[in-house]
């Protein structure tokens, strides 16, 4: 997919809450269907931060908005960007929107994301070709990164010095890798399921107002009204 393509867009991290999580939560709640509500909740409760999502440089907008389509789908919060030379763009078609209910964090370097993931207490593994390790291994890690570089170049080269090691998915035909968001999904499957800790209620509560914004037409006037009323 072209750049240039009048169906990409920018994609940029979500705006920080314009009132406290509960004020949101409290005006958006009654202008939504219950089962609406549920829905949110329950998708909410599914999320984690203990595993993240790195993309090196991705170039093609169609990779970038399948990696965050399936980071919503196996419950993945946070995708952290090192923009590249195009910065980080997306396909409408592709994502469905589901950019809207990702934590996006763009950096212009790896070693600015490798030291907030280092200080957030995050190991850190490298997609690569006959990696150190298989997927499943990394398993038992409690937070984890997984690095996805270009689909041409692979990840840049100063992950070797920053990252704890490489990971590779265990290949059974005659190809030897993967498309990128391929890769990424398979490695979310896989990793995401189980035993992963869920979101403190500060973050889920958070995110439980972030996503009624999303969903409710002229939100940021009904929320005003709530507070001029209060």
């Amino acid at each position: 997919m072209r750049a240039d393509d009048p169906d990409v867009i920018e994609i940029e991290g979500p705006p920080p809450l314009s009132h406290p999580a509960e004020v949101v939560i409290q005006a958006l709640s009654p202008v939504v269907t219950p089962e609406r509500r549920r829905r949110i909740e329950q998708v909410v409760s599914q999320r984690t931060d203990d595993l993240v999502v790195v993309l090196d440089s991705i170039s093609d907008p169609h990779n970038a908005s399948a990696v965050l389509r399936s980071a919503d789908a196996f419950g993945v919060q946070t995708v952290h960007v090192i923009v590249g030379s195009y910065g980080f763009r997306a396909s409408r078609g592709v994502s469905k929107g589901t950019h809207r209910w990702i934590d996006l964090i763009r950096y212009e370097t790896a070693e600015a994301c490798a030291k907030r993931l280092r200080d957030a207490g995050y190991a850190i593994y490298v997609a690569a070709t006959g990696g150190d390790h298989h997927a499943e291994a990394l398993r038992t890690q409690t937070r984890l990164a997984v690095v996805f570089g270009n689909e041409h170049r692979g990840a840049s080269p100063e992950w070797a010095e920053l990252a704890d090691g490489t990971f590779s998915i265990p290949m059974r035909g005659f190809v030897e890798s993967l498309n990128v968001s391929v890769a990424a999904a398979v490695t979310m499957q896989t990793l995401a399921a189980g035993t992963r800790a869920p979101l403190s209620h500060a973050r889920r509560r958070a995110l439980e107002a972030r996503f009624l914004m999303n969903s409710v037409k002229n939100a940021d006037e009904i929320i005003n009204e709530y507070v001029g009323n209060d």
